[in-house]
């Protein structure tokens, strides 16, 4: 029973039916799990034992009076981001350090009505800032694949909480790439739906019109099956959306013979894309990472998709517009956190300016407060119309760009990220190399539409993710494409 916490979704919910274990085994064997391996890697904030097994004991008598549903009795944990009512939920950050939240999310409560077991919570970047989990306040995450790498960010310690088989699945939320990136590093499959097919009711917002709440799992298949219970409209979300929710595991099966596969050229070409939008020093695409990439495509092809070679010149621009639209938005989520109504108060000086200062001077990490410049900067007058007129303008132009390709083909296929996990440490002085890990993720989240990443090789001992693009609200087909080519692998 010590190797429970090695299945899927799919495999833990049959188990359970055929009474083959009980959730309070499941649970015991990730809590285990958790135990063993988790102070060397630190993909966990927050650890819940006793209310986990709490819950999987009302999990087994749910399975018992026939009351399973997909995710009854199944152990998961959730970024710490996403609110969990008398559970901490810090954004792994100073300022919220010992805060609880008086509600669930929506994706919290959805699940604990359906007898899920919530385990603890993840580590992060504080407040989803960056891509690697080295921005969170409480020290960073370890990529299980090699222990001096990161695991990508911001969704770090859900990707390797699940990579490294703490829990059977994971939350995250992915703005700009958050769950994309740390799924490819930690070789898992990662899900970002469409922009307002999940409620965001309950996330600590960062950006609020490209946040999207998600999920991390063993397989493609498991991805689906998450999506499913977590999809559908929610009057506490004003953003959510009313297209109605597929099942999506019944379709994973349907051929993707003939079916049609855009491959940006400007994701392949040199110089790459990035160094004519942003400048900097990074070099682009490494070398490996793309023969992988392309040795996937053509599996595809071999598959029977047929390859098209699609232009997207606009997407140069997506990481610099990005960085536009995402500081603002973050300088007026974060204006809230002031020291006052909850977090941290530091009741330094003489009067509510000091009280202001003390607390978000000592509360927000580097980072944060970067952000928070920028974003000030760029909403200030006499810049508003030169910079966040000017990049929303600019993000219209991309979404039209990449829905008018998809008119055309049934998905799209790039690199999830440019390069392999670097190491620790290597680039936290160099902000423009860490915004340019964003360069092939950041186009679908200003776009709204589904993203998934799926592991398509290894380079050595580090994974490397191929991600599928569909359009908006059709999950179904990046769900299908990635199954299948994930069961070609399995295949030989």
């Amino acid at each position: 029973m010590s190797r429970l916490n090695k299945l899927t979704i799919k495999e833990a919910q049959a188990g359970l039916k055929e009474k083959k274990f009980s959730s309070i085994e499941l649970t015991k064997a990730c809590l285990e799990q958790i135990k063993k391996i988790d102070k060397d890697i630190h993909a966990c904030l927050t650890v819940e034992g006793e209310k986990a097994l709490k819950q999987a004991k009302i999990a087994d008598e749910m399975i018992e009076r026939g009351e399973q549903s997909a995710l009854t009795g199944i152990p998961y944990l959730a970024k710490d981001n996403i609110m969990t009512e008398g559970i901490k939920t810090t954004a792994a950050s100073k300022i919220l350090e010992n805060y609880k939240s008086p509600y669930d999310a929506t994706i919290i409560s959805i699940i604990k009505n359906q007898g899920g077991v919530l385990l603890g919570k993840t580590n992060l970047d504080e407040f989803a800032h960056g891509a690697s989990t080295e921005n969170s306040a409480f020290g960073p995450t370890k990529n299980p694949h090699d222990l001096e790498r990161v695991p990508g960010g911001s969704s770090g310690g859900s990707a390797v909480a699940t990579a490294s088989e703490q829990c059977i699945y994971s939350l995250g939320t992915d703005t700009g790439g958050s769950i994309r990136c740390p799924a490819a590093y930690c070789g898992i499959a990662g899900l970002k739906p469409s922009y307002g097919r999940i409620s965001r009711y309950g996330l600590i917002a960062m950006t609020s019109s490209t946040d999207c709440p998600g999920c991390l799992t063993k397989t493609v298949e498991d991805s689906a099956i998450v999506l499913k219970e977590l999809a559908g409209f929610d009057m506490m979300d004003s953003t959510s959306a009313r297209e109605n929710a597929d099942d999506y595991a019944a379709g994973l099966g349907k051929g993707v013979k003939g079916m049609r596969i855009g491959v940006p050229r400007e994701f392949f070409i040199s110089p790459p894309l990035q160094g004519g939008a942003m400048g900097g020093e990074k070099s682009g695409m490494d070398k490996d990472v793309e023969k992988t990439i392309k040795n996937a495509i053509k599996k595809l092809e071999a598959m029977g998709m047929e390859i098209v070679e699609i232009s997207l010149p606009h997407t140069k621009y997506a990481v610099p517009v990005y960085y536009i639209i995402t500081p603002a938005e973050i300088s007026s989520n974060l204006a809230r956190f002031d020291g006052i109504k909850y977090g941290l108060s530091k009741q330094d000086g003489n009067d509510l300016l000091d009280v202001y200062l003390s607390s978000r001077g000592e509360g927000f990490g580097a980072e944060a407060k970067r952000r928070i410049m920028i974003g000030t900067y760029v909403l200030s007058s006499g810049y508003y119309d030169a910079y966040y007129l000017k990049a929303q303008k600019v993000r219209a132009i991309i979404k039209k760009e990449i829905d008018d390709a998809l008119k055309h083909v049934d998905v799209i296929i790039t690199p999830t990220t440019p390069d392999l996990p670097f190491k620790l440490g290597e680039q936290v002085d160099d902000p423009l190399k860490m915004y340019l890990e964003d360069v092939f993720l950041a186009t679908a989240s200003l776009a709204g539409l589904p993203a998934i990443s799926v592991p398509c090789g290894k380079i050595g001992n580090l994974p490397v993710g191929m991600q599928i693009i569909g359009k908006a609200f059709d999950e179904g087909k990046i769900l299908r494409v990635g199954h299948q080519f994930e069961q070609s692998n399995l295949d030989g």
